[in-house]
């Protein structure tokens, strides 16, 4: 198996777990933040009850484990593979993010965000195409 082929059979798996955590994460966010409501006041003291009931919701709590499983996929991804690939190709997650925010959060999306989504998925599909690394040398992991 050449070099190439291992590197990319490593990195895609992290790609596709990137490309649904980040996106699932702020997710997450905001239907908590949503349910919080509005911050009217900018006063510290007005502050304190909306942050306990930021801490006490579970949706902020996950929205920080898929984030933080995001930025673990995302470290392991710039060891293995060149930056101008895994950029890219993470890009995949405007697609997710659309998806969950429909399915999720009952956003609508217009018809001019889906085209423009798709050409975002089609770049992705091009950069895919090429090989994730150009240095030629071994990964180390």
């Amino acid at each position: 198996m050449t070099h190439t082929r291992r590197l990319q059979l490593k990195t895609m798996p992290l790609i596709l777990v990137s490309i649904i955590l980040g996106p699932l994460g702020n997710v997450f966010l905001g239907k908590a933040m949503k349910g919080i409501g509005t911050v009217a006041s900018a006063r510290i003291l007005d502050l304190v009850p909306i942050a306990s009931r930021v801490l006490a919701s579970g949706y902020i709590w996950l929205g920080i484990a898929c984030l933080l499983g995001f930025f673990i996929a995302h470290m392991l991804l710039l060891t293995w593979a060149d930056y101008s690939y895994v950029q890219p190709a993470t890009s995949l997650s405007y697609l997710s993010i659309s998806v969950l925010s429909y399915l999720l959060l009952g956003e609508m999306i217009s018809p001019l965000r889906w085209l423009g989504v798709m050409v975002i998925c089609l770049g992705v599909f091009l950069v895919g195409r090429t090989s994730p690394s150009t240095s030629g040398a071994p990964s180390r992991a």
